[in-house]
C-alpha cells in the first residue's frame, strides 16, 4: 500500500475550537509568569508559608550555604521555575500564532501537530509538576503535598499583601493546568487523524491501481520502422534549393553571355533571312550590304538592364558573285556585380 500523509483533521471543527480556547489562556499566562518575573511574589509567598509552619524558610538556605552544606532550594520556589514558566509562555504564544495560518491555509498536518503539541505537552506537564512539587527540606515543618497558596485559600496568609499575589499564584498554576489539557486534546486528535478510515484506504488502493497502470503502459514498446531516405532515390543530380539558387545568383553564374552566343541552332529556322544592316548612304563609295544574316545576340540575365546586351552587325562581301559570310570578332561586356 502506498505511504499515507494524513492532511486533514478528523473533525476540523475541533481544531478550530481548541484554537479559540488556547488564545486567551496563553495571553494569561504570558502576562502572569511575565509579572512574577524575575522574583515578584515567590520569595514572599515562600517567608509566608514559613511564617504560618506550612513550609521551610528561606533563611535556612543561608545556614546551610554558611555551614558549608549542600542545599537544594524547593522547586516550587526556586528561581528556574520563575525563568522556565516564562520561556514556555512566550514558545507557546510563538507556535500559536504560527499554526493558526497554517491551519487556515491547510499546511498544518497532523504529523507535524503531533511533533510540535508533543513537545508543548511536555513542558507544561513538567511546569505543572514542579508547581505543585512537595517541600521536605526543613524536618520541623515538612510539606509533602502541594505548596500552601494552593491548598488553603489565600485569605490565611500573614500579611495581607500577600493575598493579592497568592491569587496570581493560584492562577498561574490553573491557568498551566488549563493549557496542559488542550495540548493534551490537541495530541489527541492529530494522532486519531493520521489513522486513515476506509475511504481513505480505497482511494489509497484506487491511486495505486492507476500507478501499476501507468507503470505497465510505460514498459510497453512501439514499433520501430525504418527511417526513409531524406531525397528521392533515381536522381542523378543534387536537389535544387532554395540556397542554391541564391548562392549561384549571389555568385554571378548567371551572367554568362556567350553561353548563348555560339549555340548553333537545332533546327534551320523556316522564315527567310532578314536584312539588319543600315544601308549604305547615296554618296558612300563602297556599295550596299547584301543580305545580313544575324550572326548572334548576346543575351544576358533575366531582369537586367538592356544596355548589357548587344547585337553583333553582319557583313557581307561578295567575291566573285558568291556571297560570304564572316562572324565578327564579340567582346563581352565587363562583368557586372551581383547585388546581395
Amino acid at each position: 500500500m502506498l505511504w499515507y500523509l494524513p492532511r486533514k483533521y478528523r473533525p476540523p471543527i475541533l481544531f478550530k475550537i481548541l484554537l479559540v480556547c488556547e488564545l486567551p489562556v496563553t495571553i494569561a499566562l504570558l502576562a502572569l509568569f511575565g509579572i512574577a518575573s524575575p522574583d515578584l511574589y515567590r520569595t514572599r509567598l515562600w517567608q509566608d508559608g514559613a511564617d504560618n509552619g506550612f513550609n521551610s524558610s528561606p533563611d535556612q538556605m543561608v545556614y546551610e550555604l554558611a555551614n558549608y552544606r549542600p542545599y537544594d532550594v524547593p522547586h516550587q520556589w526556586s528561581q528556574f521555575l520563575t525563568n522556565f514558566n516564562l520561556v514556555i509562555s512566550v514558545l507557546s504564544m510563538f507556535f500559536m500564532l504560527v499554526k493558526a495560518p497554517l491551519f487556515v491555509l491547510n499546511v498544518f498536518y497532523p504529523p507535524l501537530s503531533i511533533v510540535i503539541h508533543t513537545g508543548l505537552t511536555a513542558l507544561y506537564l513538567i511546569s505543572a509538576v514542579f508547581q505543585a512539587s512537595p517541600d521536605m527540606t526543613d524536618p520541623a515543618h515538612p510539606q509533602p503535598g502541594v505548596p500552601w497558596y494552593l491548598s488553603k485559600n489565600c485569605n490565611v496568609a500573614r500579611r495581607p499583601s500577600n493575598v493579592g499575589y497568592c491569587q496570581q499564584a493560584k492562577s498561574g498554576f490553573a491557568c498551566t493546568v488549563i493549557m496542559l489539557v488542550i495540548f493534551a486534546v490537541h495530541l489527541g486528535l492529530a494522532i486519531f487523524s493520521c489513522f486513515p478510515t476506509e475511504e481513505t484506504r480505497e482511494k489509497q488502493r484506487q491511486r495505486l491501481a492507476r500507478r501499476m497502470t501507468l507503470e505497465d503502459l510505460k514498459d510497453l514498446k512501439s514499433p520501430t520502422y525504418p527511417m526513409a531516405p531524406t531525397t528521392p532515390g533515381g536522381t542523378a543530380l543534387p536537389p535544387m534549393t532554395p540556397r542554391t539558387t541564391a548562392f549561384n545568383r549571389l555568385g554571378g553564374t548567371t551572367d554568362l553571355p556567350l553561353r548563348n552566343h555560339f549555340t548553333v541552332p537545332k533546327s534551320p529556322s523556316p522564315h527567310p533571312p532578314q536584312n539588319f544592316s543600315i544601308p549604305s548612304p547615296p554618296h558612300s563609295p563602297s556599295p550596299p550590304l547584301g543580305n545580313g544574316i544575324l550572326n548572334g545576340i548576346a543575351n544576358s540575365s533575366a531582369g537586367e538592364s538592356s544596355s548589357s546586351a548587344s547585337a553583333s552587325q553582319l557583313q557581307s562581301q561578295t567575291q566573285g558573285g558568291q556571297t560570304q559570310t564572316q562572324i565578327p570578332m564579340y567582346f563581352p561586356p565587363p562583368p557586372k556585380k551581383a547585388t546581395k
